[in-house]
């Protein structure tokens, strides 16, 4: 699975005239003296929120549905900018940024129950790196790459794309099934085939490519994106906590801290905080130590739609430090790290 000094909209918009202006009045939480206040502002400047909305409270508890069309089709960009800093012990840093872009929307075909039978479009994917003063970019909208190391890449990737899976979620955000991987699959392997002659290397590919993209990884990512608030629901300010994994081998926790900002003017805002607190690693091999310490911090906002439920906004900063040193007890030399990023879901909407 992003501004922060927006004021939390508790109450509901009664739209009032005055001078010939249609004007609103919201009520609102004053963040200075967190006291109820109510305000006028333009109508139009007032989104239009649904008498029975996907986010709504009962009895100030807001807990988050989906309310989509049949024929609507919404979309799901994702978009992660890593701009690295490497200092080495002599101070010498090295600059180096990547980008990475999935496109990839959601049209609602029919709706059964409680239950919507969706298409997922995968639109295009697009990535790129800078490093020392040069530029290498691989996006599914543009021709073939010239450089051979490259070809394979922007094969695989337009194989992936221009694809449908078939999909089905039910109205509190739960996704129940996504098929159609196989034709993919078959899709992407015709493709390699092309460029790799080698049987062994070609399954190795395919290998990789069914265990990063298949069901339960689509899975993990919309249940990350589409749905945050608590299914039990909660109020206006209040905070709850998710964590996972950041290794393989679970020794190393992710947690996010979340508060429910605001919900009104058509949207519900989250904000975003949390991290990895500092941890230091050391070995001794004799007279030497090797130490080794990582920190990881994040915050931003994640914003939804408050009619639909639909994500709208993502916007999220996130900072990684790494510090690995070795020293005799006299001498030491360090080299460091510096992760700035920012991870983004539907970007344009910002």
């Amino acid at each position: 699975m992003k501004n922060i000094a927006a004021l939390a909209l508790i109450s509901t918009i009664a739209l009032v005239s005055c001078n010939k202006k249609e004007t609103a009045k919201i009520t609102k939480i004053d963040p200075k003296t967190g006291k109820t206040i109510t305000v006028e502002v333009p109508a139009d400047s007032v989104a239009k929120v649904e008498e029975n909305p996907a986010i709504k409270d009962s009895a100030g508890i807001y807990k988050q549905t989906f309310k989509l069309e049949k024929g609507k089709t919404y979309p799901l960009t994702t978009y992660q900018r890593d701009t690295k800093t490497m200092t080495d012990p002599t101070g010498k840093t090295l600059n180096a940024t990547s980008e990475a872009t999935d496109e990839m929307s959601f049209t609602v075909n029919d709706i059964k129950g409680n239950v919507y039978d969706i298409t997922l479009n995968l639109i295009s994917k697009r990535n790129s790196q800078m490093a020392q003063g040069k530029t290498i970019v691989v996006d599914t909208k543009l021709p073939i790459p010239k450089e051979d190391d490259l070809k394979m890449i922007w094969n695989i990737n337009k194989a992936l794309t221009g694809n449908k899976l078939s999909m089905k979620m039910d109205t509190k955000g739960n996704v129940i099934s996504i098929t159609g991987f196989d034709a993919v699959y078959n899709k992407v392997g015709n493709s390699v085939g092309t460029i790799v002659k080698d049987k062994n290397q070609k399954e190795s590919i395919m290998v990789s490519l069914k265990e990063s993209f298949n069901e339960k990884v689509l899975k993990d990512q919309f249940n990350k994106n589409l749905t945050i608030i608590p299914k039990k629901g909660v109020k206006v300010g209040e905070k709850w906590t998710n964590s996972e994994n950041a290794d393989a081998q679970g020794k190393i926790k992710v947690t996010s801290n979340y508060v429910l900002k605001s919900v009104g003017n058509g949207i519900a805002e989250i904000a975003v905080t949390g991290g990895i607190p500092k941890k230091v690693e050391k070995q001794n091999q004799g007279e030497v130590t090797h130490s080794l310490s990582s920190e990881l911090s994040q915050n931003g906002t994640i914003k939804f739609d408050q009619n639909t439920g639909w994500i709208t906004n993502q916007n999220i900063s996130v900072k990684t430090t790494q510090i690995e040193t070795i020293s005799n007890g006299k001498e030491s030399q360090s080299m460091k790290s510096v992760s700035n990023s920012s991870v983004m879901v539907n970007p344009s909407a910002k």
